[in-house]
């Protein structure tokens, strides 16, 4: 009888064991693929040209004057968690942004825009309250911005529908911190109304931004600042 209480319980010990091993195994896959889900797609332009079936609105006439950020816009930001060494991407959003872009000609001249930061959400409300309070402290600093440093210009109308490639530069700050950045974005015009969207690279230490680091689970030290903005006549 006392051998047999022993089989059973080594047979126990030995189970529990390699249950523990795979819950180690299996419990970062929960959670990056049941409990955070598949992280949102990268901004893409999206916009299709409402005129596409008018040959006279093919090339737009004049593109000059301001323009807005309209409904449909959002901003945020994405980064990489690794828990017990599994990566796990997670994005934020929000749709408050607004701003305004300045055009003469086929010259983009001035640009700025404003994200409430406050208002960014991922899928979790613990992370949302540390990035908010700890992280870039938006009691202090409730937006980000970004604004155009060098005027961007091109040789030709862009056609309505198509997808063009430009590089902007400017100045983005976070957290009260204003540094020098470079996006590459995708452009595209309806012929009455357009889109933009990018990412641009940042590393969090940079704007003061420390990633949290919680033993089973830490933050990359860099991430991308994200945007898609709808944009029409002011």
């Amino acid at each position: 009888m006392q051998k047999r209480t022993k089989i059973i319980t080594a047979s126990i010990v030995a189970g529990a064991l390699v249950l523990g091993a795979t819950a180690a195994i299996a419990g970062p896959i929960v959670y990056r693929d049941l409990i955070v889900g598949e992280a949102d797609a990268a901004p893409r332009v999206t916009a299709s040209p409402s005129a596409s079936s008018d040959p006279d609105a093919a090339v737009p006439t004049d593109l000059s004057g301001e323009w807005v950020v309209a409904d449909g816009s959002f901003a945020g930001y994405r980064v990489d968690e690794v828990l017990n060494g599994t990566d796990v991407t997670v994005t934020g959003r929000t749709d408050e942004v607004d701003g305004t872009l300045t055009v003469d000609a086929l010259t983009l001249r001035s640009a700025e825009f404003t994200v409430d930061v406050a208002s960014i959400e991922t899928d979790s409300a613990n992370r949302d309250d540390y990035f908010r309070t700890t992280a870039l402290r938006t009691d202090e600093f409730p937006t980000a911005t970004f604004v155009l440093t060098e005027p961007i210009s091109v040789a030709e109308a862009p056609s309505v529908g198509d997808v063009h490639q430009v590089t902007a530069t400017g100045e983005l700050t976070l957290a009260g911190v204003t540094k020098p950045v470079t996006v590459e974005l995708e452009a595209v015009l309806d012929g009455t109304t357009g889109q933009v969207a990018g990412s641009i690279p940042i590393t969090f230490a940079d704007y003061g931004v420390e990633a949290p680091n919680l033993g089973f689970v830490s933050v990359e030290p860099d991430g991308f600042v994200e945007f898609s903005l709808a944009l029409e006549r002011g």
